[in-house]
């Protein structure tokens, strides 16, 4: 990043070559739990697209690539509505499906996914995450990968954004509202 570049944020949580490892670690696993199948990996757009792609990289087994759109997040706030924006363009009719969430925080989001998915049979559908801010969740859920457990804070980078900035960021960290 430039130097003159200021982005607002309190602290750096994770670095940009911790995320690496740990995103590598995260394929290592589901390529060895999901070996010999050909799961169909849903990105849930847009927060999770700059993890989706770095994962999708590093996985070592046959897969198929799919996208959904999302929305219950207005700035900093979670609007408890989840609106389907995108739907996928595959048939995943007895499909392995792996979710790939940039951060599940209240779960409403991922419960709504989960459901809707549910209902057109698929084999299997599980969920991998970068980060479960578990304190914050209003409904139960629990991811089946996740890359980083945080604290009930509002971050920013590496795909997740404030008011669609800071996206760009190649590490994660925690958003300060006031220099907003």
């Amino acid at each position: 990043m430039p130097t003159d570049y200021n982005p607002p944020i309190k602290k750096i949580l994770f670095s940009e070559e911790q995320i690496n490892a740990r995103v590598k670690e995260l394929a290592r696993q589901i390529s060895v739990d999901y070996g010999g199948k050909t799961p169909i990996f849903v990105c849930v757009l847009r927060g999770s697209v700059l993890f989706y792609s770095q994962l999708i990289k590093s996985i070592t087994t046959d897969c198929n690539l799919d996208f959904m759109c999302l929305s219950s997040y207005c700035g900093t706030c979670s609007s408890g509505k989840v609106r389907l924006m995108l739907d996928l363009r595959e048939d995943i009719k007895n499909r392995h499906v792996i979710v790939v969430e940039d951060i599940i925080d209240t779960g409403l989001t991922a419960k709504y996914l989960f459901e809707l998915l549910k209902t057109r049979k698929p084999a299997s559908v599980e969920l991998c995450t970068l980060l479960d801010k578990p304190s914050n969740r209003e409904t139960e859920i629990k991811p089946k990968y996740t890359g980083f457990t945080i604290a009930n804070e509002f971050v920013i980078g590496y795909g997740l954004d404030c008011n669609e900035l800071y996206r760009n960021l190649p590490y994660i960290g925690v958003f300060d509202e006031t220099q907003q």
